[in-house]
């Protein structure tokens, strides 16, 4: 937030996926906290952790993994009741017209839904089918924790990567759009991050802290492994 501030943004966008997590409460005080407007758009995790919130089953948590669905119970019951509300707020898409870059549209996996993944490597083919209807020349997203700049076609996609979970490098990945674009990478104190993490009751937080904050998966890693599951 200190280098956000430094760059003297004017806005900003929060992509997704702010839960779920070990300091669930503590990040939402913190994005309360933030002194320039903001917009949150509602990620697929967001979306799990509200229907926990309210006692429904989904698809996903049905058929997921039970460290997984342990990680989405445990967030749920750890914020105060506001939360619901605020997470049912979030919307799926912000369209904004920035200065010398025009009309970008903001979400989290695409347009379409909070789902789907496309990394720098997917088929030119398939980006075009997920971004169908599409009229706006820049689009940025999220959801794979990998950042890229690539353009299909006429339009301009850039994830910006995450915050908290990157594939590749430790720290933090964010985007700053205005005049131009810069895909950025903010270091921080991770050991210090990572004790906070372990002195929670997330379940595995010990892991979480050693192979999302410490030393996170190689982007090669990951890239493999969506272009493994990139079928559809």
């Amino acid at each position: 937030m200190k280098e956000v501030h430094r760059a003297a943004v004017d806005r900003i966008v929060i992509g997704g996926d702010v839960v779920p997590g070990p300091m669930p409460q503590d990040v939402l005080d913190v994005l309360h906290r933030i002194e320039v407007p903001t917009d949150f758009i509602q990620g697929n995790g967001d979306r799990e952790v509200l229907a926990a919130i309210r006692g429904t089953e989904t698809p996903w948590f049905r058929g997921a993994r039970e460290e997984w669905r342990a990680q989405v119970k445990w967030t749920a019951e750890q914020l105060v009741s506001a939360a619901e509300d605020e997470f049912a707020a979030w919307t799926a898409t912000v369209t904004l017209e920035i200065a010398e870059i025009g009309e970008v549209l903001f979400c989290h996996a695409t347009p379409h839904n909070d789902v789907d993944c496309f990394t720098r490597l997917t088929p030119d083919a398939r980006v075009r089918r997920l971004l169908a209807g599409v009229t706006a020349p820049t689009v940025v997203c999220g959801h794979t924790h990998m950042q890229f700049d690539r353009g299909v076609d006429n339009i301009r996609i850039i994830n910006a990567g995450s915050v908290g979970m990157p594939f590749g490098s430790p720290g933090a990945d964010w985007l700053l759009l205005g005049p131009g674009v810069e895909l950025r990478h903010t270091i921080y104190d991770l050991h210090a991050a990572a004790r906070c993490i372990r002195s929670t009751t997330y379940p595995q937080a010990d892991v979480f802290a050693a192979k999302n904050v410490i030393e996170p998966p190689l982007e090669r890693d990951m890239l493999e492994l969506f272009t493994r599951a990139d079928v559809n």
